[in-house]
């Protein structure tokens, strides 16, 4: 690749920020958690206990239920590790689209098997906890800049792992990777991914201090953008927003592999690109609990059952959380939310051909909600309170007078080609 291809396919890492968030979500129970699990070694209390948002998911509650079985997710990524305790059996054949030595299994920075961990690690070893650890890992090789500094690569692998996933047996592409550049070849790539009935996650990117410019894939009208929070519901000031916002989840203050050598996990932020790995995850659980389902009823499962402050404009779309945070618990303990027709994306709604197709469009397709700031500005206010359909305040698990609220926050999520 030559340099000027270098510069105009820049990638970076999507890093969320060590600064405190903005906007809230109100919480009735503390989001501190303890184990997830029986810890084997002090390294797994370390590691595992931090995962602070398994517990405020109800994870182990699902997990009674469906672990994310029979669901594989392919990880656009640097590559995965699949001989990391935790990933022992989890990962799959994928593809190396870097053109450079080494294959998918090569991870160059660590970030790709952090991604992978958050998505399907079984927590063994001390490893990483994954939200559906039942789920296969489809590793998908590409390059951030300082790879693309150091080699020749290929200067489309982006958009050729994003058609190897599409073509792959993944139900789910998770890519925690942006560039502020728009490209034709990705455009068409990633409608191709929906044209087979892929859901396709992207981060929506931490840059907001700086331009806070739209990052693709993610902003790609066929692909899901997605924002992060940091223990207490707020957003993170660094996370981008905007039109291209579609759902937002949990990101910061998460361990992750500190480097290639994976010898230890470091605790930092994972920001928008943690936040898509664990969206990518819920879908899994869903989709394993209604394995008939097509990808646009899963989605719409999702956007459903996001959390949204209890001032939130019906009909409404946040620029900072787009339809919400991410509750799988609310569909898989509760049976709340609505797949709507099997044809029609809840993105473009419009009728996809990768699903089971009607003659016509399906009449319950409606236009797309309008984008607005007021309920991000109302939860940045802190008024952020909500109510299930059985009036109680968040989700109750079997009577549990645990709740937790999971509404009101900016959520922001990496979707360009840069690392988180």
């Amino acid at each position: 690749m030559t340099a000027g291809m270098s510069q105009t396919w820049k990638r970076h890492a999507a890093l969320g920020s060590r600064g405190r968030l903005l906007g809230t979500v109100a919480v009735a129970a503390a989001w501190t958690v303890g184990m997830a699990g029986a810890a084997p070694s002090a390294v797994a209390m370390d590691v595992q206990s931090k995962q602070w948002y398994l517990s405020a998911m109800y994870a182990e509650e699902m997990w009674k239920i469906t672990t994310g079985e029979g669901i594989s997710v392919a990880v656009i990524d640097t590559g995965v590790n699949a001989s990391t305790p935790s990933l022992k059996g989890q990962v799959l054949k994928g593809f190396d689209a870097t053109g450079a030595e080494g294959d998918e299994y090569d991870d160059y920075s660590g970030h790709g098997t952090t991604m992978a961990e958050l998505i399907a690690g079984t927590g063994k070893g001390g490893g990483l906890r994954g939200l559906a650890p039942g789920a296969k890992i489809i590793p998908m090789r590409i390059t951030d800049t300082e790879f693309q500094n150091e080699h020749s690569v290929n200067a489309y692998d982006a958009e050729d792992a994003i058609r190897a996933a599409a073509d792959s047996d993944a139900q789910i592409i998770s890519m925690s990777f942006g560039s502020e550049f728009s490209a034709a070849k990705e455009r068409e790539a990633a409608k191709y991914a929906l044209s087979k009935g892929k859901l396709f996650f992207a981060s929506v990117g931490n840059e907001a201090e700086q331009g806070n410019k739209a990052n693709y894939p993610a902003a790609y009208p066929e692909v899901i953008g997605v924002a992060a929070t940091d223990r207490q519901g707020k957003a993170s000031e660094t996370s981008q927003h905007g039109d291209f916002v579609d759902i937002a989840a949990p990101g910061d203050d998460l361990p992750s592999w500190c480097d290639q050598k994976f010898e230890q996990y470091c605790q930092g932020n994972g920001g928008t690109s943690a936040a898509t790995a664990i969206t990518a995850a819920s879908a899994a659980l869903i989709w394993s609990a209604h394995p008939d389902w097509t990808a646009n009823q899963v989605l719409k499962v999702l956007f459903d059952t996001a959390g949204k402050s209890a001032d939130w404009e019906k009909g409404t779309v946040s620029n900072y959380l787009g339809h919400g945070i991410i509750r799988p618990a609310v569909n898989i303990l509760k049976g709340t939310g609505d797949p709507g027709p099997a044809d029609i994306s809840p993105l473009t709604q419009e009728q996809t051909s990768g699903s089971p197709a009607s003659a016509t469009p399906s009449a319950s397709a409606s236009s797309q909600p309008e984008k607005k700031e007021k309920a991000s500005d109302a939860a940045m206010a802190g008024s952020s309170t909500e109510q299930d359909d059985d009036g109680h305040l968040g989700l109750l698990v079997g009577g549990a007078a645990a709740v937790v609220l999971l509404g009101g926050g900016a959520f922001v999520y990496a979707r360009k080609r840069r690392t988180g």
